[in-house]
């Protein structure tokens, strides 16, 4: 079966089958949507980078009408922050099970797994990475998460990854032309 051509590359028309139908994007936050480093001042504040092509991916597939959220097993004001700024309206910090955590979100939401993806980079997350209709994981990813996602993208957390997965939702679902002249 021949691999349909996206922004960044070839990929499996099973994925682009499976990213047509996402309703609900679920994103792990370090390693993800930072590069994992959590850098420490001497008075304990806590800083993390973040890329502004994840936050324009972000928008554009929330204007397409694809629900995101995040969870994340840290609690930290900056994700707090930049997850609100960017719109995410569902943000679940401090949890050690994201598979209920993902598990009552589905529910609240009256998603069935098909219709969810879900993108991370370490063990973590692989319980709710089972479950999704879409299973992503970053280029640097954990190797022991490999044979359990659909799909690996081409860039690593923090360097664009999200952007690439929101650009591969948008174009599964014939929405990316939209994204093009939006402003956010």
């Amino acid at each position: 079966m021949e691999p349909i051509v996206t922004l960044y590359g070839p990929v499996a028309k099973d994925v682009i089958d499976r990213a047509s139908g996402i309703k609900l994007l679920v994103c792990d936050v370090d390693g993800v949507f930072s590069d994992g480093r959590i850098y420490l001042g001497n008075d304990g504040e806590e800083l993390k980078a973040f890329h502004t092509r994840d936050g324009f991916g972000v928008k554009a597939v929330q204007h397409a009408g694809v629900q995101v959220a995040v969870i994340t097993g840290r609690q930290s004001q900056i994700v707090q922050r930049r997850m609100t700024a960017l719109g995410v309206s569902h943000i679940i910090q401090g949890c050690e099970d994201k598979l209920s955590a993902y598990t009552q979100l589905k529910q609240d939401l009256g998603l069935t797994d098909e219709q969810c993806a879900y993108i991370g980079d370490d063990l973590v997350d692989l319980p709710v990475m089972q479950q999704v209709g879409l299973s992503v994981a970053v280029h640097d990813a954990h190797p022991a998460l490999l044979p359990h996602t659909h799909f690996r993208t081409s860039l690593p957390g923090g360097f664009g990854a999200v952007r690439e997965l929101c650009d591969l939702l948008l174009q599964a679902q014939g929405k990316l032309a939209d994204a093009k002249g939006m402003s956010v």
